[in-house]
């Protein structure tokens, strides 16, 4: 008996748990739906207790809001940085680009400069034999040689002066059917005669195998030079018009002067072959040795 009343005993509180919670959860009901009226009916009634709850999530919705903006930055920032950097790397490529552009453009403007130049000796003077590029030149060696792409399919032959538009820069030593041998000004074995530009002295230049040129007075005494002063050829010979620059002096000697090259071969692109000024005094001299006497 007393196992059997202990069973109906709690048989009866699940039992009443059970009805409890259906009356809650009916009454939960009812109030809910009365609320619900109530709100419809008049809205403004619980604008109060509404407006109190918001102050009371409000600072973690801000703190959210903020979180959110904060990441958000975050992560525009970083999109930016990238961006940028990929915008930097490009406008350094198109910057080299258009520097290339430039030096090349500048090149181009130069040469056109060298050639009108060029053009210009010939409308001055005799019309030049060939207008062609100074291929090579020797530049470690006492012997001076240069090698242009003009030869005798073109007319040229030994003897004939080369020029640029500086000046004087050596005469046709030997020559191909396409290609043609230069003895440079420069050469050990030349000898130019010439004249001051400004006055009356005469002289011969010859080559030392470098950049530099002896320049030897006719007329020993006093010698009239000083730094600066300009020499060019005097005509004498007949290989080499008159008046074409040919060095500027840089050290004044007992019998004359060093001077430098106007013409360098080395900065000399293009080069004009021209005629020989005076063939009949050539031919006149044709049993001396080569060299670049007038």
């Amino acid at each position: 008996m007393a196992a059997g009343s202990r069973v109906s005993s709690s048989s009866k509180r699940a039992r009443l748990n059970i009805f409890a919670g259906y009356a809650l959860a009916a009454a939960g009901a009812l109030l809910g739906a009365a609320l619900l009226v109530l709100s419809l009916l008049r809205p403004t009634l619980f604008s109060g207790p509404r407006g109190v709850a918001q102050d009371a999530v409000s600072p973690v919705t801000t703190v959210g809001g903020e979180v959110r903006s904060g990441s958000l930055g975050i992560l525009a920032g970083i999109e930016g940085y990238f961006r940028a950097g990929a915008q930097n790397a490009r406008l350094k490529r198109e910057v080299e680009l258009a520097r290339i552009r430039l030096g090349e453009a500048a090149a181009v403007q130069q040469e056109n400069q060298r050639l009108r130049g060029l053009l210009g000796l010939a409308q001055e003077g005799s019309e030049p034999v060939a207008v062609t590029r100074l291929v090579s030149s020797t530049a470690a060696s006492p012997r001076r040689f240069g090698y242009i792409g003009v030869g005798s399919s073109r007319g040229v032959t030994p003897g004939m002066p080369v020029r640029s538009a500086r000046g004087v820069v050596g005469r046709v030593l030997e020559t191909g059917r396409s290609t043609a041998r230069i003895l440079l000004l420069t050469d050990s074995e030349s000898v130019l005669p010439v004249r001051l530009a400004n006055g009356e002295a005469v002289a011969f230049a010859h080559g030392r195998g470098d950049s530099l040129l002896r320049i030897r007075l006719i007329n020993l005494g006093l010698n009239p030079l000083k730094r600066g002063d300009m020499f060019v050829t005097s005509g004498a010979g007949g290989y080499f018009p008159p008046g074409i620059a040919v060095a500027l002096v840089e050290e004044v000697t007992d019998d004359g002067a060093l001077a430098r090259i106007i013409a360098d071969p080395a900065a000399s692109d293009f080069v004009a072959v021209e005629p020989i000024f005076q063939p009949q005094a050539v031919r006149a001299a044709a049993a001396e040795p080569p060299s670049l006497t007038e």
